[in-house]
């Protein structure tokens, strides 16, 4: 019996190694051939380089400096404002210059796309969301979710919306004042819009800023770790094989996508239930019931996974962007105190009040549209942080056939051609010997705001995609800082803070900002 035991177990642990032995082989064979793959054709651009960008290095080199990529990205285009990065068959186009943003974006719109290399790597997250899809399916989305951004009842209903969350942020800020304890901003600023897109976009209640939904928070949770995990596709070329074995960040990225799933498909359940009850009193003030109304006329193209990649895009538009721009732009106020009292002063002016004896909820109700439309220097304050800090650092199109850019240099079907929004905010080409200072001033015309080229300043994207929120997005930050700006003075909890960002899709706070809020005097 001991001798048949043993004999198993032997058999058993030559099993595992003659199997570790074959993966080890592959991940050995895949490398080299990888290796060989790219050398081959550096080689062969390195000849036949007539027209074509320069090579900065590899994608191997954003693997290396992937920590810091953003910068590595923009000292490189300090260099090149065109230039190339070699993948082992083709190569990928980073530019900073508005001439070739606007010639991907708009100009030649229909020879670039999104790309089947791009939707390979999203698509575990983001599915056949607006973000990832071209053709009928992005025009689908496009076509409803703008009707709904333009509708009247949704302008007033989400502002009804960022009010009532300023009023629980400001009171969630309060409790930070009156116990002097340090909070994490970026932390409060993404359970308050996370609870402001749920109620706008899909008409559900979520309460994560009160602490009270510890579902949300763990969708939350799994959903930032996915963006970064997701993102981080882009520099690893073993990302697939790891998808395979089931190892690694990817297999922390499929249960993450797990929790996900089952949130969002509950969510959906429940919306179906509600409008099949005859509960569509309210149907219009939502993005998720206009499409479940939708899918009732198409029931095979309109499908609950499709809702599913539907409510994770428009989540990471409306959560993401606003609570990072926000989170940036305290954290740049807090460097300039002057900036901080001057929006605050415009305030006081724009709303008519001048002390601090308001209730919280009265002074939200007079943050109207008109009011808050007068705020030309709070408006200049959140375009100058998106300037520096774009809540999406990164985006680009993979082009369908050859092509040539504004620059002269020569575009390859199947070249990935990306515009660089962080590194554009930083080019002194562009913005000037104070590229990088902090300077809302830039954006004001004899105290109005003075828009940019959208091709310059690209972070709500341009063309025919450019992004359906924006106004959207303006008016929640605006209402939820003017909230805090008003009550609350803020600090830094170390002064000498350099704040660094996680590299993903949007551009988080490495390691949160906690900040100490004081209430004012006057």
């Amino acid at each position: 019996m001991e001798f048949h035991v043993s004999y198993i177990v032997t058999y058993i642990c030559f099993s595992l190694i003659f199997v570790l032995s074959i993966v080890i082989l592959i991940i050995i064979l895949f490398v080299a051939g990888s290796i060989t793959a790219i050398l081959v054709f550096f080689v062969k651009e390195s000849i036949q380089k007539e027209g074509r960008a320069p090579i900065a290095g590899t994608d191997f080199h954003q693997l290396i400096y992937f920590d810091t990529l953003f910068d590595y990205q923009t000292d490189i285009a300090r260099k090149h404002q065109t230039y190339r990065l070699l993948k082992p068959s083709f190569s990928d186009m980073y530019t900073i210059a508005p001439a070739n943003v606007e010639h991907v974006l708009k100009t030649n719109f229909s020879k670039y796309s999104k790309g089947q290399f791009n939707y390979n790597v999203v698509k575990d997250l983001l599915g056949d969301g607006i973000f990832a899809v071209d053709g009928d399916k992005w025009r689908q989305q496009r076509k409803l979710a703008s009707y709904e951004f333009s509708t009247k009842v949704l302008r007033e209903f989400s502002s009804d919306v960022f009010r009532a969350t300023g009023v629980k942020l400001a009171n969630k800020v309060g409790e930070a004042a009156n116990s002097a304890a340090p909070f994490d901003m970026q932390d409060v600023l993404m359970k308050a819009t996370l609870d402001s897109i749920f109620k706008v976009g899909f008409g559900v209640e979520l309460n994560t800023l009160s602490g009270s939904d510890e579902f949300g928070s763990c969708f939350s949770k799994a959903f930032d770790e996915s963006n970064y995990i997701v993102f981080r596709r882009y520099v690893d070329i073993f990302w697939e094989t790891k998808k395979y074995f089931n190892i690694g960040l990817e297999a922390k990225l499929k249960k993450n996508i797990q929790v996900i799933d089952d949130f969002v498909f509950q969510l959906i359940r429940h919306k179906r239930e509600q409008i099949k009850c005859g509960v569509k009193e309210k149907a219009k003030e939502n993005i998720l019931s206009r499409f479940i109304l939708a899918s009732q006329e198409q029931p095979e193209a309109i499908t609950d996974q499709y809702l599913r990649d539907i409510i994770l895009n428009f989540l990471i538009a409306g959560k993401d962007t606003s609570a990072n721009t926000l989170s940036w732009f305290f954290y740049r106020v807090c460097k300039n105190p002057l900036v901080q009292e001057k929006i605050v002063d415009e305030i006081k002016h724009a709303t008519g009040f001048k002390g601090l004896g308001a209730e919280f909820r009265d002074f939200a109700m007079s943050l109207t549209e008109n009011v808050i439309d007068k705020m030309h220097y709070l408006h200049a304050a959140l375009t100058e942080t998106l300037r520096l800090y774009p809540a999406v650092p990164v985006d680009g199109k993979v082009a369908d056939e050859d092509d040539v850019l504004p620059d002269g240099f020569k575009v390859k079907k199947g070249d990935g051609v990306y515009y660089l929004a962080y590194s554009m905010g930083r080019m002194i080409s562009l913005w000037g010997e104070d590229a990088e200072d902090y300077r809302p001033e830039r954006w004001l015309d004899n105290g109005s705001f003075k828009p940019e080229s959208p091709f310059k300043f690209v972070a709500f994207n341009a063309g025919p995609r450019i992004c359906l929120g924006k106004e959207f997005a303006y008016r929640q930050m605006k209402i939820l800082a003017a909230m805090l700006l008003y009550f609350f003075k803020f600090k830094l909890e170390d002064e000498s803070m350099t704040a660094t960002y996680r590299v993903m899709f949007t551009l988080h706070i490495a390691k949160g900002l906690p900040l100490l809020a004081f209430h004012r005097c006057n």
